[in-house]
């Protein structure tokens, strides 16, 4: 058997490319989040643009979340944050075009353009972060049950 020629190499390579996304090659769909807040030991919850709960925990954290959220979707966060004595807070967090996605002009070609890439959520790439600062909850709003067990001396 003759071994393949160069050719022959660079054409399969080419047609493999071509089936193929940018971002799905060089990106992923799923990133890393750091979860913070100051102060820290927060209790967090994660929803996604569904208002379905993906995720929660105590910060600080890290979670692993989908940059997309369907067919030419990016994936919008919503994070709350609660922590006793503090005023909870909501911060988002939104996808955003993958760099890569780009290279589909080069490389990825249409399929990787209008198929693959968005179909996969390649396309889209998240921060690698999110910090809410809280602030100190004015004595009216703590609770009852919370006075109740202030002690003046």
């Amino acid at each position: 058997m003759r071994p393949a020629s160069p050719f022959k190499i660079s054409i399969i390579a080419i047609a493999a490319f071509a089936v193929t996304g940018c971002a799905s090659i060089v990106s992923d769909s799923k990133y890393p989040v750091a979860v913070t807040s100051s102060p820290s030991g927060a209790a967090y919850e994660i929803f996604n643009e569904s208002g379905v709960s993906v995720r929660s925990g105590v910060t600080p954290d890290e979670v692993t979340l989908r940059a997309g959220a369907g067919y030419f979707d990016g994936e919008k966060y919503t994070v709350t944050y609660r922590k006793d004595g503090y005023t909870s807070s909501t911060q988002t967090l939104e996808s955003g075009i993958d760099g890569w996605y780009w290279g589909n002009i080069v490389i990825g070609g249409l399929i990787g353009m209008l198929i693959v890439d968005p179909a996969t959520g390649a396309m889209y790439t998240l921060p690698e972060k999110i910090n809410s600062t809280l602030t100190v909850a004015p004595v009216s709003a703590i609770s009852a049950v919370e006075r109740s067990s202030v002690q003046v001396q």
